[in-house]
């Protein structure tokens, strides 16, 4: 149905052609040019949604933003900027906006989000906490769609008093994750304690979690303070939860429930308040029916499940943090104009990376100390990965020379004819299947990626039955 849109953007051109798109599927577009005026506007008019810019003269977006919400809690509200971070991505979510869009987008992209978004606000609308602790720095980079999505996730639940079990492959940055909800939340001026339970001897762990008294083993020559009582008031990070040993488990779910700690060879509770966030690359779910994970802990600890993208999943990560990686190693290195080949950006952004975001900022790492003071090129990055591969073959070049043999096999069976036009055809089917899986369903972002015109891409979705174009 059409929706009432209110479009605020200082860009008189852009601000036009975003109207005149907009109206061309049928919804109404009122516009103005500055945070304050448009912020009137809004209050006075009955809209569905509201676009804004993120700088605006008269009021910026993040403080239209908070008058807005207050003004009307019930309102969806996109911010757009052509100076996207981490910092206002969350912040913006934080505040109260619904989406964030990075400039320049896709005119699909926003048409999709507008009807999306108006749908939803029509059946329910639930606004995005408010909170207003301020972080310069998160160390997070990325800017994908599923990055983005992790951003907002964390503007929801940084000030909500639950426990957050972040899930992710190994190296893609769970302990980031947690820090980020730390510094968001309102406990951002209390302690910050990390524990990696895997890297803590089992005989150590509970001790190292709990605390001891004098004298309960051999060697506990004094009290010691645990990382719990360390972390009162504050928020305590538990990596590789998954490897915890059972009686570890029950001690943990008891904390949990009675918030509570006693420690080891003490007879005395000590009340405990700290926030707990948990990581684990394990899939709990299998331990829980191998009876190695307790599922009332998992329960406890999944108030909010937080589920991190591999690297693979989010390619389009890649180049910038390949750019933030070689500026933090040439830093170090002493090196003054870090450079890299454009081709062995590509090159990387088609590797499966399954050490994630840390196997690529070693490669990274090792590609410039070999090639300082020169540019990194595709070579020194494909001999940087050889050892890897060669220890384990990467799989999909093992499928495509498995594919060949079969398809010559057949063909000298008599069962296929013109090997050479059965795979060009087959391959052609993968690359526009994986190419519009990849940008998420929109034609012309898949279109742009491969080189051909969006009708191109309309026209070999159809042909190929890649799927039923809307």
């Amino acid at each position: 149905m059409p929706a009432k849109l209110l479009l605020i953007e200082d860009d008189i051109s852009a601000a036009a052609a975003l109207q005149k798109v907009l109206r061309a599927e049928g919804h109404i577009v009122d516009v103005a040019d500055r945070g304050d005026t448009g912020l009137k506007q809004a209050r006075a008019t009955g809209y569905d949604l509201v676009i804004t810019d993120l700088r605006l003269p008269g009021m910026g977006g993040m403080e239209l933003i908070c008058q807005l919400r207050e003004a009307k809690p019930q309102l969806p509200i996109v911010m757009m900027t052509a100076h996207g971070t981490t910092e206002t991505a969350i912040e913006a979510t934080k505040l109260g906006a619904c989406e964030y869009l990075i400039k320049p987008f896709d005119a699909e992209e926003l048409i999709a989000l507008i009807d999306r978004t108006v749908a939803q606000s029509r059946l329910t609308m639930e606004p995005v906490p408010a909170h207003d602790t301020i972080v310069d720095r998160l160390g997070m980079v990325g800017s994908s769609r599923a990055m983005q999505n992790i951003y907002k996730e964390i503007g929801r639940i940084a000030a909500a008093a639950v426990t957050v079990l972040i899930r992710g492959e190994t190296g893609t940055g769970k302990e980031l994750i947690a820090r980020a909800i730390y510094l968001h939340s309102d406990r951002a001026d209390k302690p910050f304690v990390a524990v990696n339970c895997a890297a803590i001897p089992e005989t150590l762990l509970e001790s190292e979690l709990f605390g001891h008294e004098r004298g309960a083993f051999t060697g506990a020559v004094a009290r010691h303070i645990g990382q719990f009582e360390q972390a009162q008031g504050g928020t305590i990070f538990l990596d590789e939860i998954g490897d915890l040993s059972p009686g570890t488990q029950a001690k943990l779910l008891r904390v949990l429930q009675e918030k509570t700690i006693q420690r080891v060879g003490g007879t005395s509770t000590i009340p405990v308040d700290v926030r707990v966030l948990a990581a684990t690359h394990r899939d709990l779910e299998t331990r829980i029916k191998e009876q190695t994970f307790r599922e009332d802990l998992f329960y406890r600890l999944s108030g909010v499940t937080i589920r991190l993208p591999s690297l693979r999943e989010r390619a389009e990560d890649v180049p910038p943090l390949v750019k933030f990686f070689i500026e933090k190693e040439a830093a170090q290195l002493g090196i003054a104009e870090p450079a890299i080949q454009a081709e062995a950006i590509a090159w990387l952004q088609t590797q499966p990376w399954p050490g994630n975001v840390r196997q690529l900022e070693n490669v990274v790492r090792q590609a410039l100390l070999f090639e300082r003071p020169f540019a990194i090129t595709l070579e020194r990055l494909q001999r940087v990965t050889a050892p890897s591969q060669a220890a384990a073959p990467d799989a999909n070049q093992q499928t495509h020379a498995d594919y060949i043999a079969g398809l010559l096999a057949r063909v000298q069976r008599g069962e296929e004819r013109d090997a050479y036009s059965k795979m060009l055809a087959d391959l052609e089917q993968e690359l526009f299947a994986q190419a519009y899986q990849l940008a998420h369903g929109n034609q012309a972002k898949a279109a742009r990626w491969l080189g051909v015109t969006r009708l191109k891409m309309r026209e070999k979705l159809i042909e190929l039955g890649v799927r039923d174009p809307v």
